[in-house]
């Protein structure tokens, strides 16, 4: 959904496979790469007809202000971040039924709206598990996107299987340290 179409499809693999694998360990990444497709996407609606580095500045720098804000304001940068993931796999999600989002499309606002709603909220109360899911969701969703550029019917359903696969993954390293007993 990446509507810029930008052409760096190895650095997006690496960024979706640790996104996928690593997510809930690297947050800033996380945050990061929120900001990041939150710029590139916005830039295309904002401001038409610009060229791919202008587009690709945007990113940069709206990933870089949502690392910055990981670090020194976390709090803000999880709300954020959740909102901007929840609201664009939201939009990736309904793409089929809603044909390509545009900025005058109400349902598409609705559609994003509720999912950033929904992704900020999660992240706030179950910080880890949502992090956890929204990363490996969107690792995937950026992967996927550099393999299969033609969107077919399948790939919400590949998505979700590899999704899957980084949940687990990521849950699996999820462990709480276990409490010493003193002696």
């Amino acid at each position: 959904m990446l509507h810029s179409d930008l052409h760096y499809p190895l650095a997006f693999l690496i960024v979706g496979l640790l996104l996928l694998l690593a997510g809930r360990r690297l947050f800033w990444l996380f945050v990061a790469v929120a900001g990041f497709v939150a710029g590139v996407e916005a830039v295309p609606y904002v401001l038409p007809h610009q060229a791919e580095l202008f587009t690709l500045v945007v990113g940069i720098a709206f990933g870089l202000l949502g690392a910055l804000l990981a670090f020194f304001l976390q709090k803000i940068a999880i709300a954020i971040a959740g909102f901007a993931a929840g609201g664009y796999l939201t939009m990736v999600i309904c793409e089929p039924m809603l044909g390509t989002p545009s900025v005058h499309q109400p349902a598409a606002w609705i559609c994003f709206l509720v999912g950033g709603i929904i992704g900020g909220l999660l992240m706030n109360f179950f910080f880890n598990w949502a992090l956890i899911i929204l990363s490996s969701t969107e690792g995937a969703h950026i992967i996927l996107k550099q393999l299969m550029p033609q969107r077919q019917q399948y790939f919400v359903i590949v998505m979700a299987g590899l999704a899957l696969v980084g949940i687990f993954i990521q849950a699996a390293t999820y462990r709480k340290p276990a409490r010493v007993a003193s002696e």
